[in-house]
């Protein structure tokens, strides 16, 4: 008899072990010559030596398996442990998928684009109205990055200007004030990451999410980094963060330039930087419209009627 300890790395354990432990103890049924005891994200072997290697290979293939599909079923488990093929082929217009096991990927031609534009470059501008994917699908791509191993850390930021308010005046520490401003990047994040995983990837800093003030000094390598609602950003501010790149990285920002909520004398970055850089190669620049919208169909209704009542005023001016 042989004793064995296997590390379940980069997936959630709850995940792979089943509700209830209903996978572990399936396991220990398909495996009857082995003594299986689980703990957090390892798992303790004692038992036949031939059946210990076929448990081994097994449960890597399970863990290639949820690392793949956030997921695994009862099924999943007797195709591998009886040496059949699961649906193991990821689809080639599959970015991630959600925890869920939702496939995440393009829904109109120009998220096809930005997709396209984000292996063709390594810094991309994706610029286009609400509910258009824009950011949800940057950071599908950077998951996407992390799991595959291309790049060690995702980093996301955001200018911490919204619609007129101000830090001083929310509760709390810094973090309590800065949070709320984050929170869209949150909201995607944990609809493809395992919440445990999520955090324990936060407590290593292999993703950050931070307020743009705090890249200053930085240089980012290694990394895929997106910038969200870069449209409120000043030029100084965006053309400091840009030239934070390093080696081995690729840059995203994301921005709708109908919702700039600087100062009307205060003229935007991401205005400025698409004029200046729009013909620099090595960069792609993806616009996006009302027809990319993804949310509620009443979001593309209201985002025409303002663009209608937009215009009238211009008109009139």
């Amino acid at each position: 008899m042989i004793e064995k300890h296997i590390i379940l790395e980069d997936i959630d354990p709850v995940m792979f072990y089943g509700v209830g432990n209903a996978h572990l103890t399936m396991l220990k049924a398909l495996y009857p010559k082995l003594r299986i005891v689980a703990r957090d994200n390892v798992i303790r072997v004692l038992g036949d030596e031939q059946q210990m290697a076929a448990f081994e290979e097994g449960v890597e293939k399970m863990r290639q398996h949820v690392l793949k599909f956030n997921s695994l079923k009862e099924e999943d488990i007797l195709d591998i442990t009886r040496g059949r093929r699961t649906n193991d082929d990821v689809p080639d217009d599959v970015v991630v998928y959600s925890i869920s096991g939702r496939a995440i990927k393009a829904r109109s031609a120009n998220q096809q684009r930005l997709i396209d534009a984000y292996h063709d470059n390594d810094m991309i501008f994706a610029v286009g109205p609400a509910g258009t994917g824009k950011t949800y699908l940057s950071i599908a791509l950077a998951v996407k990055a992390l799991k595959e191993k291309t790049a060690k850390k995702i980093i996301l930021s955001r200018p911490a200007v919204e619609a007129g308010e101000k830090l001083g005046f929310l509760p709390g520490d810094m973090k309590d004030k800065i949070d709320p401003y984050l929170q869209p990047l949150y909201d995607a994040l944990e609809d493809m990451l395992p919440q445990v995983k999520l955090q324990d990837m936060m407590e290593k800093h292999v993703i950050q999410i931070a307020p743009l003030a705090f890249m200053r000094g930085r240089t980012l390598s290694d990394a895929v980094v997106i910038l969200d609602e870069a449209q409120n950003t000043t030029p100084a501010q965006i053309r400091m963060f840009l030239t934070r790149m390093g080696w081995n990285t690729k840059m995203i920002i994301t921005g709708d330039t109908s919702q700039i909520d600087l100062p009307h004398s205060q003229k935007s970055g991401l205005i400025e930087a698409l004029h200046i850089l729009s013909n620099v190669e090595g960069i792609g620049v993806v616009n996006l419209t009302q027809k990319d919208i993804v949310r509620h169909k009443l979001v593309t209704r209201i985002v025409n009627a303002y663009e209608e009542y937009d215009n009238e005023c211009t008109n009139k001016n």
